[in-house]
């Protein structure tokens, strides 16, 4: 899969994936050492990992956490932008800032979390912090229209001038994703935490890595956006068995997968066949035993991201133009 990037590339992704493994790992041990009685679930818009009676100082730990990380990161960003500007093989002196920034506020998550315990849940909504990952697929997808197409290797009309803002900009709206969800979930030992505590902890070395090569190639980017399907489905069996909803995440992710992501990294049309074949039958397989009439769930998520698609390009078209005839 890395056989594109040059040496020095390949190390520093094997390494923070090593790396986002043994922080993973270190979670789960630090993780038993908690033991807080919560509250019973309350349904699906209810986090249940959160203290029964909050106090400011659990409050306070976890917003002060996320908006010191925060800001760092925006910080580094800016000073990448303005002062690195040319991508290179190796580390610049930023990219181990970053990595350094990122690590100490992972440790500093880990400390607030048992001492504290709460994480941002306690006063936000639980759709929040799935929306701003998935508002990060969205934008993915757009930001790639013009490379690989929306549907099918066929690109989307969307115009260059709102790609050129999404690339220009993404970082931002990516590392408030990624940060904002990292510290909306206390540093639990459950398999779902584990599962994406890991997929946040890559997200935080890819933005570690800006203006490297590492940071653009294919096939990484693409495992990125694919962690999804996995986690989500994962998460899914976890929280409601066999008979749950898994089949809409684990269908709904590799059918964007198959219409839009696989056509971005080089495979044959052969390839694209063969994949799109085993998907179907796969698919037809399952609901012939999950019942026929629930197969609509397939196609759900990606309806939503490709709605999601237009509907932030047209925004930021309108806001480009406004700002344009203001400075006007």
């Amino acid at each position: 899969m890395l056989s594109v990037l040059t040496k020095t590339g390949r190390s520093v992704l094997v390494w923070g994936v090593l790396g986002s493994a043994a922080l993973t790992g270190a979670v789960w041990l630090l993780g038993q050492r908690l033991h807080v009685a919560l509250l019973p679930d309350q349904g699906a818009s209810w986090y249940y990992w959160k203290l029964p009676e909050p106090t400011v100082w659990t409050r306070v730990s976890a917003w002060l956490g996320y908006a010191a990380h925060q800001v760092a990161s925006w910080w580094l960003i800016y000073l990448a932008q303005t002062r690195v500007r040319r991508y290179t093989t190796g580390l610049h002196r930023l990219n181990v800032v970053a990595l350094a920034v990122n690590g100490a506020f992972i440790g500093l998550h880990v400390v607030q979390t048992q001492l504290f315990y709460d994480g941002l849940a306690q006063d936000v909504s639980i759709f929040s912090s799935q929306g701003s990952v998935v508002l990060l697929l969205v934008v993915v997808l757009l930001m790639e229209n013009r490379r690989r197409g929306l549907l099918l290797a066929r690109p989307a009309p969307i115009s260059a001038e709102v790609v050129r803002i999404a690339r220009r900009y993404h970082g931002y709206l990516f590392s408030w994703a990624a940060i904002y969800t990292f510290w909306y979930h206390p540093m639990e030992s459950t398999s779902g935490h584990l599962i994406g505590f890991f997929y946040m902890f890559l997200l935080l070395l890819q933005s570690s890595l800006m203006f490297t090569t590492a940071h653009t190639n294919r096939w990484w980017t693409l495992t990125l956006e694919v962690l999804v399907a996995v986690h989500g489905t994962l998460v899914a069996v976890m929280n409601s068995g066999p008979n749950g909803l898994w089949p809409m995440f684990f269908f709904g992710f590799v059918a964007i997968f198959v219409l839009t992501q696989m056509h971005g990294v080089g495979f044959s049309v052969r390839t694209r066949w063969w994949i799109a074949g085993w998907f179907v039958v796969a698919a037809l397989a399952v609901y012939s035993w999950r019942g026929l009439g629930r197969i609509d769930e397939v196609v759900r998520i990606p309806a939503v991201e490709y709605l999601l698609v237009a509907v932030l390009a047209a925004l930021v078209w309108a806001v480009a133009r406004t700002v344009r005839a203001t400075r006007r």
